[in-house]
């Protein structure tokens, strides 16, 4: 396998309410994060940007989001590894996940919760990014996963819903 290019794509959750009372990781998608989380999906489909691994936090909103993004992507998804460790996690320790990612998978979805999504996004493309819910970064990495940790890659892509609005 080649050590080529690598595309990581970072998403933070879509917009999600509150459960009054409930447990934060069960909180549910709003109306408007279905609608975003679906308009984000449609934006990675018409860039042909389908994952070969999706990395997603087990909770409720970033399942939904998930499974939104995915139905707009098509029929034969991969079926994300759902990690605890995402809930929590910094970007640091994200980082170490994707770098041990298997060299096969060339374009890796994240989605996760912020700060560590900003915080991923910004270290893989070197650039400050405003990341919303529903938003996008889309990283080129030079080489292996592994190269995660060794320096920011290139911005390829960035979205977030108020974009595809204007």
């Amino acid at each position: 396998m080649s050590a080529g290019p690598r595309q990581l794509v970072v998403m933070r959750h879509a917009k999600a309410g509150q459960l009054p009372g409930g447990p934060d990781f069960e909180r549910p998608l709003t109306a408007r994060g279905h609608r975003d989380a679906a308009a984000a999906g449609r934006w990675l489909a018409g860039r042909g940007l389908e994952p070969d691994a999706v990395l997603c936090s087990p909770t409720r909103r970033t399942r939904q989001t998930w499974q939104a993004v995915a139905a707009e992507l098509g029929p034969d998804v991969t079926v994300p590894s759902l990690d605890d460790i995402l809930y929590t996690a910094d970007a640091a320790a994200i980082r170490e996940i994707i770098a041990a990612m298997a060299p096969e998978v060339t374009t890796l979805l994240c989605v996760g919760h912020n700060p560590a999504m900003a915080d991923l996004a910004q270290d893989a493309t070197g650039q400050p990014l405003e990341f919303p819910t529903a938003a996008i970064a889309v990283a080129v990495l030079p080489g292996p996963w592994a190269s995660v940790a060794d320096g920011p890659g290139d911005l390829a892509a960035y979205w977030t819903p108020k974009l595809a609005v204007g």
